[in-house]
């Protein structure tokens, strides 16, 4: 395992563009954060230490991390050598048409399970993300991408909530926080705006929007941020636009946030991408 940091993303244009990564790390230490995609890993050294779902959860050599869709987790090493592992981020829009036959129009699995010890399923993965780095055959990779996500969704994916259940997971007045915040990322919202929204005082706002997301709502606006970066990066627009366009202070703001959501700075994740 190399000694140094790194992390190298690209697309799998095959796949209409799903994001992959390949990445070892011994010292980074990821705060908590959310992907728009989820987060399919498999852990090809060590063992990765990662928080999800209220609780800690170790990922050792061979197993499968997964992370649903917008939701908080973490990320360390969980050994004293670091960890290597390849991942694929498919978001709820790249799997719509193939779970719509599982689990029905407008719905999307939940995987309930952190880590999953399955050799076959960790092979198949495998195979997955090897037929990925060869572009000269997209229908094969594709072939693989459809039997794997249908066998991870069939044995480990619940069906979403209703959405009675969601609303009772997340209040309204949350669900009311998160669209403002989504809608006005760019601008520098206030607690005061957000409690307007929701009709709350601020300190319980905070208390009820962190209690329900895994996050207070600035660290939530800084991951909503960064995924807007990633779109513009990969759309080849400069650090200062892209800082600007995303309700970033400036270029360092922009730099020291995406690093830590995603171990790389946003100059190298562009360049990666074009």
């Amino acid at each position: 395992m190399k000694s140094t940091e790194h992390a190298i993303y690209r697309q799998a244009d095959s796949l209409g563009g799903v994001e992959l990564l390949q990445a070892s790390y011994v010292r980074t230490n990821f705060p908590r954060h959310v992907h728009e995609g989820y987060c399919i890993a498999l852990i090809e050294q060590g063992a990765q230490r990662f928080y999800r779902d209220g609780a800690e959860h170790l990922a050792p050599e061979g197993s499968i991390v997964l992370v649903n869709s917008d939701q908080v987790h973490t990320g360390r090493s969980g050994t004293d050598k670091g960890w290597r592992y390849r991942a694929i981020y498919p978001t709820p829009n790249d799997l719509s048409s193939m779970m719509r036959e599982m689990f029905g129009p407008g719905q999307m699995p939940w995987f309930r399970s952190s880590v999953v010890k399955n050799p076959y399923l960790s092979q198949c993965l495998r195979n997955l993300l090897n037929s990925l780095e060869d572009t000269s055959n997209p229908l094969f990779s594709e072939t693989l991408y459809q039997e794997f996500f249908r066998l991870l969704a069939k044995e480990h994916g619940l069906k979403n909530a209703s959405t009675n259940d969601r609303l009772l997971a997340n209040p309204p007045a949350v669900e009311r926080i998160k669209s403002y915040l989504e809608s006005h990322f760019s601008e520098p919202v206030t607690l005061e705006e957000l409690a307007s929204v929701a009709g709350l005082n601020k300190s319980y706002l905070t208390r009820l929007f962190t209690r329900h997301t895994g996050l207070p709502p600035h660290s939530y606006l800084i991951q909503i941020r960064v995924r807007h970066a990633k779109h513009l990066l990969r759309q080849g627009l400069s650090l200062a636009d892209v800082a600007s366009a995303t309700g970033f202070t400036d270029q360092s703001h922009l730099h020291r946030h995406f690093q830590r959501t995603l171990g790389v700075s946003p100059g190298r994740y562009s360049k990666y991408l074009h």
